[in-house]
Order: C-alpha cells, then structure tokens, then sequence
C-alpha cells in the first residue's frame, strides 16, 4: 500500500465523510459502546470505521457518492474523485430474532465485514454517575433508543454468535461490558457469556474489562473460552484521567500494569491489548513511550484517533489532525513490527479488526525521511 493510500485513509478517520446515500450497505451505528457515530468503509481493500454522525463529519471534505449497480461509490474530495469505495452488506442475522421477539441486532452487531460484537452489560456504575461517567463515553445511548438490550444472556448471545457464523460467515468475536458494582469488574458475566458462545460455535473470542480485583480472573476467563484479552488505558497522564476518566481512576494505572503482565502470562504475547485515545491532550511521545512500555511486555497497543460522539460531554472536543495521527502511527507501526506483535496474529478482537485505526496498515510500511 502506498503512502498516499495510508495517508486518505488516516484523514477519512480523523474527518469523517459526508454520504449522499446513508442506507448504502451495513447500517452506520449511533451511540452505545465501541465504534459510535461511524459506518464501516473499505477502502483499498481495507475496512475502516469512519465517523458519519459526528459534527466533524457534517463539515469534512470527504463525500461518498451512492453505489452503483457493482456496488462501489466514488469518493470525492470537494467535487473532485479520488478513489473507489465500498461498503459491507448487511448481515443476514439482522433479519432474525429471538423467540421471545428480540431482534438479533439488538444482542449484537456487525463491526467491519467479519466481526460480531456486543456489549454484554449495557449499564455502567461509572456512566451511572455523572461525576464519575467517562466524559467521551455513549453506553447508554442505545439502550435510551431502543436499539439494544441491558443484558445479553448467555443463551442469547450463542444463539446470535451461531447464526452470524452460519449465515455471514463471521471470523471472530468481541464481547465488552459496562463495570458492573462488583470487584470482577464484569470478568464473571465475560466468563459465562464465553463459556456459552463456545459451547455453541467455533469462534475466536475476545473479552474486554477494566482489570479485575484478582489475576486468577485471567485465567478464569481463558479456561471459559476467551482466546484474547482487552483492558483499556484510553488515557494515560494521571491528571488527564482525573479529568476525562474520574471514575476509572478508582482503578491506579499501577493495577494496569500488574494486571497487563498476569494477563499476558495467560493468553500469550500479542493476545493482550489495550485502546490508547489519540487526541485527548495525550503528547505523541507520552502515546509512543507508553506504547513501547506495553510492547516490552508483549501487550498489543491499539492506538485509535479520538471521536467526539453527540450527546456527550466531549462532542465538541476536536479529533486529532491527520498529521498527529500520522506522527505517532508512522514510529508505532515499526515498532509492533519490530517487536513481532502484528494486528494479523492476534487471534481476535479489536487489534485484529483493525478497523477503528489505520495502525495495522502502517505495521509493513517503510518509515519516511522524516515524520511530519
């Protein structure tokens, strides 16, 4: 992939992209957790979340076209066209529902082209709080909306996870979960949703918590069926987490990292990852220290660029430009590679869907005569 292709794919993310035709394809997500306000798009044969919903996104430069008869848009910046994109289809899954009328997307949700994802409990103590809620955060947002339920049992998430694989061919899984008021901190209903999609379906599973009370969770998780383990950093400057992240830092950044390297010792190298938000005062050094910390320890860092989502305290807070992200992905991408820690071998998760960041795309690139 060239550089230029990198560098499109890099701004879509960080601008956004107007459509001319948003029912083209998988229906784009609004609120909740994970990927929020985006659509997926491929781009070069790579699919990205890109933001559609967001304020940026209502101003960028970036607009797609309605898809043609083969199914490929053309992108335009301004009026000018640029490349040729395309969207994923909409999951056969969608169509069905539980017997007890739930519909399937309500259990869980397509990310990418081959990813079903879902949030396990859709409440949170910290967004309870509004002292305490992460200030960027949008959990309760479908649940609000009707789009989703507030806990996906066991049963109902194996009966979705083996219809995903059955009817789209789905690769891979990732379960979070809001923090429930308990020390686990989720990693017990992670363990019985896991053993549960297992007992169903042969599907690589991530599991994503804040850092339980106890390592032993680890490999509680691992023996109910987790292949691959998610704790999110997001933040890293202790007085930045007080300010975006008030309730998290009732968990040290000191258990983040005991938690990392226990986890590590359980799932293996390259099988542990955490999200780093780019664009939230965060130094591109602060970003590339703490990211080579986290590779000694064999933890995979995903760093993604930050999305204000409407209805949050943040939705006015500016992405991080093109360049910034550039800057930091650019050094980043060769030190995964050189630590041998590669989106591509992770089992499963967000790291290997890759969507949500272009860091995957700049683990085989060759650095340039200078970072800009």
């Amino acid at each position: 992939m060239n550089a230029g292709t990198r560098e499109l794919m890099t701004e879509l993310q960080t601008r956004g992209l107007r459509l001319q035709a948003p029912q083209a394809g998988a229906a784009s997500r609004r609120g909740g957790a994970g990927p929020s306000d985006h659509k997926a798009v491929t781009v070069d044969g790579v699919t990205l979340m890109v933001p559609v919903h967001t304020h940026g996104a209502f101003d960028s430069p970036f607009v797609a076209d309605a898809p043609g008869a083969d199914g490929l848009a053309t992108l335009r910046h301004g009026t000018i066209p640029i490349a040729q994109i395309s969207f994923p289809r909409t999951p056969k899954f969608y169509a069905r529902q539980t017997a007890d009328g739930i519909p399937y997307q309500q259990i869980a949700t397509l990310h990418g082209t081959d990813v079903l994802a879902t949030t396990v409990l859709q409440t949170c103590i910290r967004y309870e709080s509004r002292r305490k809620a992460c200030r960027f955060c949008a959990i309760g947002q479908s649940l609000a909306a009707g789009r989703t339920i507030a806990h996906k049992t066991p049963a109902q998430l194996a009966e979705v996870a083996r219809a995903a694989v059955e009817l789209d061919g789905v690769r891979h899984m990732v379960m979070t979960t809001g923090t429930p008021p308990t020390r686990d901190r989720g990693a017990q209903v992670l363990c019985d949703s896991a053993e549960a999609v297992k007992a169903a379906v042969d599907l690589p599973l991530q599991v994503q918590c804040e850092p339980p009370d106890t390592d032993a969770w680890f490999q509680r998780l691992k023996d109910a069926g987790a292949d691959t383990l998610g704790m999110h950093i997001e933040v890293i400057g202790d007085e930045l987490r007080q300010q975006i992240l008030p309730g998290k830092t009732e968990v040290p950044m000191a258990r983040y990292w005991e938690a990392f390297e226990a986890a590590v010792a359980v799932f293996g190298r390259g099988q542990v990852s955490t999200y780093l938000l780019a664009g939230l005062g965060d130094s591109r050094e602060t970003l590339l220290a703490t990211s080579e910390r986290l590779l000694a320890l064999g933890v995979y860092p995903f760093v993604v660029p930050f999305v204000p989502i409407s209805g949050t305290p943040l939705e006015d807070h500016p992405p991080p430009g093109a360049g910034f992200m550039q800057s930091v992905l650019q050094p980043l991408g060769a030190m995964v590679r050189e630590a041998g820690l590669r989106a591509s071998d992770i089992k499963a998760g967000c790291g290997k869907c890759a969507a949500c960041s272009t860091l995957s795309v700049f683990e085989g690139a060759e650095a340039p005569a200078e970072i800009a």
